[in-house]
């Protein structure tokens, strides 16, 4: 679900050359207003929804200009299918499921960055990003060419994801994804914004550590409102809800990010975009402390500016 509003000001062409995979050059001025464009679905609204208030209080006079075409689990044939519809009809309800087809709004502005994104359950599958993510980045560049089309590299789940599996774990899901990602931007000549490699520096980080599975928790015997700890937590994981018969379930989520991931991807965009250092930026979300922000603007820092990519498992 997307935390932004559709159009939210707060305070470039897709490179041909061989794709740089993380940070911006290094020697580039940073940016004062990046004008943004998110073409992707939840995970781009996790990514995006401590953004605007990380370039707010950078305190340096920086505008963030975003729209965000956001789509729950929309993959990038969806999207590729939903652009060939408006082209067809632009009135079909299939051309524009947000209100506004993707022609109309890479149209609306002179956007700097236009992001892609595969869907978190195809990410680890090259053959899903074919050809939709190429019919996407011509799409882009006919009717934005003044923009730099990027790959937002989404996350591995959390290591005690139900999903996973002995042959299957979150090691396998990372190296796939990581893969992916790199080989479609290095086919289209595109660079990637490295928030799945932010996660997992971060999880491989002795400062931040990845506690998961909890030791001795039986999520059978939980009871309401005991929770494990999960301050270490880049995803949702656990969490009560109201059952609808005055009791409460304990629900999981371990796609989604929480609020320490949720940081963590924002830091890494604002690297990113602004071609600036994060470290020392005074934000802290609710329910992080700022010893937990200090090592997440650490570790977003050493991935994009350090250029830092974990080895793959």
């Amino acid at each position: 679900m997307c935390h932004l509003p559709r159009l939210l000001t707060v305070a470039a062409a897709c490179s041909l050359a061989a794709p740089l995979p993380l940070a911006a050059a290094e020697n580039a001025a940073p940016a004062k207003t990046v004008r943004l464009l998110a073409v992707g679905n939840s995970f781009s609204a996790n990514a995006l929804r401590y953004l605007p208030e990380i370039v707010k209080q950078a305190g340096k006079g920086q505008q963030l200009i975003v729209d965000h075409e956001a789509i729950g689990g929309c993959s990038l044939q969806r999207h590729w299918s939903n652009a060939e519809a408006f082209e067809k009809d632009p009135n079909a309800p299939a051309s524009k499921p947000t209100g506004k087809g993707l022609r109309e709004r890479l149209q609306a502005d002179r956007w700097d960055y236009v992001t892609l994104q595969q869907y978190s359950m195809d990410s680890g599958r090259p053959e899903t990003y074919r050809p939709h993510a190429q019919k996407l980045r011509d799409y882009i560049k006919r009717y934005a060419p003044q923009a730099e089309i990027v790959f937002h590299e989404t996350w591995a789940y959390r290591a005690d994801d139900p999903g996973f599996r002995a042959d299957f774990t979150q090691n396998d899901m990372y190296r796939q994804l990581r893969q992916a990602y790199d080989g479609i931007a290095r086919e289209l000549g595109c660079r990637l914004i490295p928030v799945g490699d932010a996660f997992r520096n971060a999880e491989r980080d002795p400062a931040w550590g990845n506690p998961f599975p909890i030791p001795g928790f039986d999520p059978a015997k939980a009871v309401f409102p005991g929770l494990p700890d999960q301050h270490r937590s880049l995803h949702a994981g656990f969490g009560w809800s109201d059952d609808g018969k005055g009791g409460h379930r304990l629900g999981y989520d371990g796609h989604h990010a929480g609020t320490a991931g949720e940081y963590l991807a924002a830091a890494v965009w604002y690297e990113f975009l602004f071609r600036d250092s994060v470290l020392g930026n005074p934000f802290v979300p609710p329910g992080l402390s700022a010893a937990d922000v200090a090592i997440l603007q650490q570790v977003a820092h050493r991935t994009v500016s350090g250029g830092a990519r974990p080895p793959l498992p």
